[in-house]
């Protein structure tokens, strides 16, 4: 169902309605800063916001959504800028990661709350680093899926082998012609990178996304993550590093095709409370989705049983 005092929505975004593909959620919009993020909710009690990767969108978690909630956490799964129903802005400039940690604390303060416990996953993941590092007190404790630290993506860079797993950032920097591939035969490109989850996407989870994908300047958007990330200079994203002092939880997937194992675990002076690392061998960079049911445990046991609120 969708929540009856939503804001109108700008030309940049059509308000549409998507939480019936799931059942059991809200649905709604939130102003935060230049920009609106669409999302979904579920559930009372502690908030935990879920941030999705590349080329995923709030579906992403469909997993998770209900069971967090149904373990006694108020969930929100929001599009960030750029995919989907959120704001599309078209500069790379947009796509900043003090934006985008920007965002994560604008939507927090959105949804009536001064802290959350944060979820991400591949740029989700990345997002989450920075929301830690920029706006400490809004994170009371961090999961990361599948999302190397900075720090140890950019050593990881360094390496031959990282960097042939990461092609696909340098091809997304150049100007125009990634969206055009990824237009092509059915958005196969952006398919493609799906393609390594077990079980497979069902015909009616792809459709989704195919949705997803399709909305006005929503490739674009996905795409400016890597041409902003590419244009970030090395001097400058060393400089706004900075210890994380939130409890953090690492999950990896091991068949990850993207990132090697050695990125899972951070450096101890960059996240001094790092609780582990949770190796799932059998899972790929999808490893929400390939261990749905192992993941949603290990972030209901991480953030503790919810307390429930005075009467």
């Amino acid at each position: 169902m969708t929540k009856g005092h939503l804001p109108a929505v700008g030309a940049d975004v059509e308000r549409q309605e998507q939480g019936h593909w799931l059942g059991g959620v809200s649905e709604g919009y939130a102003e935060v800063g230049d920009v609106r993020l669409h999302y979904v909710e579920a559930g009372t009690g502690p908030l935990i916001i879920l941030l999705h990767g590349f080329p995923e969108f709030w579906y992403g978690w469909r997993r998770q959504i209900a069971p967090l909630a149904a373990a006694g956490f108020r969930v929100v799964a929001p599009d960030m800028r750029g995919y989907n129903l959120s704001s599309r802005p078209g500069r790379v400039e947009a796509y900043d990661g003090e934006k985008l940690a920007d965002d994560v604390r604008g939507l927090v303060h959105a949804l009536g709350a001064q802290s959350a416990s944060l979820v991400g996953h591949d740029w989700g993941g990345t997002v989450a680093w920075t929301t830690a590092m920029n706006h400490p007190e809004v994170v009371d404790r961090l999961v990361v899926l599948n999302a190397a630290h900075p720090r140890k993506l950019s050593q990881g860079l360094h390496h031959p082998g990282q960097l042939r797993k990461s092609w696909y950032f340098f091809f997304f920097a150049l100007p125009e012609l990634p969206e055009t591939v990824v237009h092509a035969n059915d958005w196969h490109f952006f398919r493609h990178f799906l393609r390594d989850a077990d079980p497979a996407y069902t015909p009616e989870e792809m459709a989704h996304y195919l949705e997803a994908w399709s909305q006005p300047g929503a490739a674009t958007g996905m795409i400016n993550y890597y041409r902003s990330s590419v244009r970030t200079s090395p001097k400058r994203a060393e400089a706004a590093l900075r210890p994380i002092q939130a409890p953090t939880l690492v999950i990896w997937g091991e068949g990850d095709q993207y990132l090697g194992p050695e990125l899972a675990e951070p450096e101890r002076d960059d996240v001094p409370n790092l609780d582990r690392v949770e190796r799932l061998p059998g899972a790929s960079h999808w490893v929400h989705h390939d261990e749905a049911e192992r993941v949603t445990q290990l972030i209901i046991d991480f953030f503790g049983e919810p307390v429930p609120a005075a009467a």
